[in-house]
């Protein structure tokens, strides 16, 4: 015989206690006006298969706001920003309601980031309720050579990012932006390369110095969920472009055997090679945004032109003659190396950026500015 029985309000004909599933288990809010409720289905789903699920949040006063979804998530929308809500979720099959999950606090907070775009060590504190943020560094480039023919660009700085990173409001945290590598002063002398960006352990490196003859390495990520290596730089007869910042998902353009190379996955592309009266160009930078278009070389020897950025990233300096002064393009593109030249450039200093929400704001998606 059908049960006809009335669940928080509502009726249902046909209702029965032994035929309805359990309830879900592993239920998780994100904090943010739109919440994402996700769950764990049940393994017991009663005598038939679930149908649907309803996700509430109940505010300490006014009126609760409910979603329904064949599966896990559910969005929850129109949730006001610092009410604090109790969220469950419950299954139906053609029997009726489960028992509501085991109840989650969520208090949705407004979005924001903090981004640090100059070389140094700042202190980033979390503010009130955000708990996990999503983070992007990018390193410095490396710098080039001069007074010697034959002179390299430097390397591209690396790029990393990570998402859903837990933090404690209220507390500090470190971060370090690269800066770029200084100008070598003559054929394999070495001095500062470009910097490592990080914030916990989330590292963009710092892309190395040029040194004649040699192959200057690009910045590698380490303890992140993407990016890419920044491009490597060896020298280019008269002059060397410099190489690109890495992308996204791919690795900086890389100058290697006088040829430019483009970047992948939103990285800069490498700077031309000089001639003997004309500076190389410098390598493209790669923005902090998120994932967009990479940089694009261009390969006509002695056109003054620096690689293209990627991702919003900057384009690296075009040559000028032997003693122009070509820094790579912001963030993380390597400097040019100088053709006989008195003087050289500078890397491009590294970045970083913190965006919250970290559990509904994503590297590498370009959706990542504030709302």
């Amino acid at each position: 015989m059908a049960i006809t029985d009335r669940k928080g309000g509502f009726i249902f004909p046909g209702y029965d206690p032994l035929q309805v599933p359990n309830p879900p288990t592993g239920v998780a809010a994100s904090a943010s006006p739109s919440s994402s409720v996700t769950f764990t289905a049940p393994t017991v789903v009663g005598g038939a298969a679930i149908t649907s699920y309803t996700a509430t949040a109940i505010p300490a006063s006014g009126v609760a706001i409910t979603a329904t979804g064949a599966s896990s998530p559910v969005v929850l929308s129109g949730l006001a920003i610092g009410t604090a809500y109790s969220v469950r979720v419950t299954a139906f099959n053609p029997y009726g309601p489960s028992a509501s999950s085991t109840p989650v606090s969520v208090t949705p907070i407004s979005p924001g980031q903090s981004a640090y775009t100059t070389a140094g060590t700042f202190s980033w504190v979390a503010p009130s309720g955000v708990t996990n943020v999503s983070v992007v560094t990018v390193g410095g480039g490396g710098g080039g050579t001069y007074n010697g023919s034959g002179n390299s660009g430097g390397a591209g700085g690396g790029l990393a990012w990570k998402n859903s990173i837990s933090v404690t409001p209220g507390s500090s945290y470190t971060v370090v932006v690269g800066a770029g590598g200084l100008p070598s002063p003559g054929d394999n002398v070495v001095v500062a390369s470009g910097q490592d960006s990080t914030f916990q352990t989330v590292t963009g490196g710092g892309g190395a110095n040029a040194l004649r003859s040699t192959t200057a390495i690009g910045g590698a990520p380490s303890n992140h969920g993407g990016g890419g290596s920044g491009g490597d730089a060896y020298e280019g007869g008269n002059g060397g472009g410099g190489a690109g910042a890495g992308g996204y998902s791919g690795a900086g353009g890389r100058f290697q055997s006088g040829t430019a190379y483009d970047g992948a996955g939103g990285g800069g592309a490498a700077g031309v090679t000089g001639s003997g009266s004309t500076g190389a160009g410098a390598g493209g930078g790669v923005g902090i945004l998120g994932e967009g278009a990479s940089g694009t070389a261009t390969n006509t020897v002695g056109s003054s032109v620096g690689g293209g950025g990627g991702s919003g990233g900057a384009t690296g300096a075009g040559g000028g003659n032997s003693h122009a002064i070509n820094n790579g393009g912001l963030y993380g593109g390597g400097a040019a190396g100088m053709y006989n030249g008195t003087t050289a450039a500078t890397g491009a200093s590294g970045a970083a950026r913190i965006i919250w929400p970290g559990d509904t704001r994503y590297f590498p998606s370009t959706g990542t500015g504030d709302q």
